[in-house]
């Protein structure tokens, strides 16, 4: 084989070496992690609204079925707790935030309360979408979010958002270790509605 052409074997291999490493490990990058966030949960219930114990609860899950919890329940201080799904838990909690019912939801933002109050907030990114060459196309900064605001019963959850809220309810964190706050700030989803009182709204005529 002449010199030139050697050479020219030789250039070649060297940029095949640099560049199919370099696209394995942009397919890696835009890969899904397991330990991504799958979903943030929240539901509330005002002080008057006799609905049992619980007040509070945020709850995050990830893809691999971690999850952080921040529950008040009457009279009992609140828990910062985090750990791991039962796999049989994780899988019905996926089979209800998947649901064709559940996403089609758009959510009801009625905010006068009289008396008292249930609500349900929920964020989840969106799905990543796979190019034709294995590489996937990351999402939008924008989450997938759902608010529901029952207010007086005048909203009852749908169905689909009661299955998630009685899941949120029955949800018992076994040997979840306690968290502080600072470590694990995003349980919550982001921002919230604005739940205003009769003589709120009065005042805000003025």
């Amino acid at each position: 084989m002449p010199p030139l052409a050697r050479l020219f074997l030789a250039l070649s291999m060297l940029a095949l070496s640099i560049i199919v490493p370099t696209t394995a490990q942009c397919q890696q990058t835009d890969k899904p992690s397991d330990s991504e966030p799958l979903a943030r949960l929240a539901y509330d219930t005002s002080a008057a609204t006799q609905r049992g114990d619980l007040r509070h609860v945020c709850f995050a899950v990830t893809r691999d079925g971690g999850y952080e919890i921040i529950r008040s329940i009457f009279e009992k201080p609140t828990e910062y707790l985090r750990g791991q799904i039962s796999k049989d838990q994780f899988q019905e909690l996926k089979r209800l935030l998947s649901s064709k019912q559940f996403r089609s939801q758009s959510g009801t933002f009625a905010g006068l309360i009289r008396q008292d109050s249930e609500s349900f907030r929920a964020e989840m990114p969106t799905p990543l979408k796979q190019r034709a060459d294995g590489t996937y196309i990351l999402p939008p900064a924008e989450a997938w979010r759902l608010e529901w605001l029952n207010a007086d019963d005048a909203a009852p959850f749908p169905d689909s958002i009661g299955k998630v809220v009685n899941w949120l309810k029955s949800f018992e964190p076994k040997n979840g270790k306690e968290f502080s706050y600072t470590e694990f700030p995003d349980v919550c989803p982001s921002g919230g509605m604005r739940l205003i009182q009769p003589t709120i709204a009065s005042n805000d005529q003025r």
